[in-house]
């Protein structure tokens, strides 16, 4: 019941309160600048609580960050070395989604999970965009480590994060 309350209580106000524009394009240059040292593709999504059909089925944030890696299409890179970094306001709650190419078993789920500790670390202080940026640059870390088998055929996914 209060997953319930909190997840209905958080809405696109406090998405917009802690993502502002200016935020928003912070991100997306981080991004952009952090894709340039490697051939992996990271991509970012914010949303505020899950869809009320998801609390009911008592969904989790890996869950539907699984479902949002298959909306946004993160997987449709020539080489499979899509990253997602997905934020879950309402549950306080980050997850990374990588795909084939990367995920591959050449990366432990302990790297990943460093790099959600990271942002999570930030979002715990209110600072939004530094703990997006620092968590984009450890992603881009861990993919620098384990580039993908194949030379890199530019940017193949938005770099602004998709707020939902």
């Amino acid at each position: 019941m209060q997953r319930l309350l909190k997840h209905l209580w958080t809405g696109r106000w406090q998405l917009r309160r802690c993502f502002s524009d200016a935020v928003l394009a912070r991100i997306e240059a981080g991004v952009k600048a952090c894709e340039q040292r490697h051939a992996g593709e990271i991509r970012v999504a914010v949303e505020a609580a899950l869809p009320l059909d998801a609390l009911l089925q008592r969904r989790s944030a890996r869950e539907r960050a699984l479902d949002v890696f298959s909306q946004l299409r993160v997987w449709d890179t020539e080489h499979n070395n899509g990253v997602l970094i997905y934020v879950l306001l309402a549950d306080r709650d980050v997850e990374i989604v990588a795909d084939r190419g990367v995920a591959g078993g050449r990366v432990a789920a302990s790297e990943w999970e460093a790099c959600c500790r990271v942002i999570e670390a930030h979002f715990r202080d209110g600072h939004y965009a530094d703990g997006m940026i620092a968590g984009v640059e450890a992603v881009a870390a861990v993919l620098a480590r384990h580039p993908p088998d194949a030379a890199d055929v530019g940017n193949e996914l938005p770099d602004a994060p998709a707020l939902l």
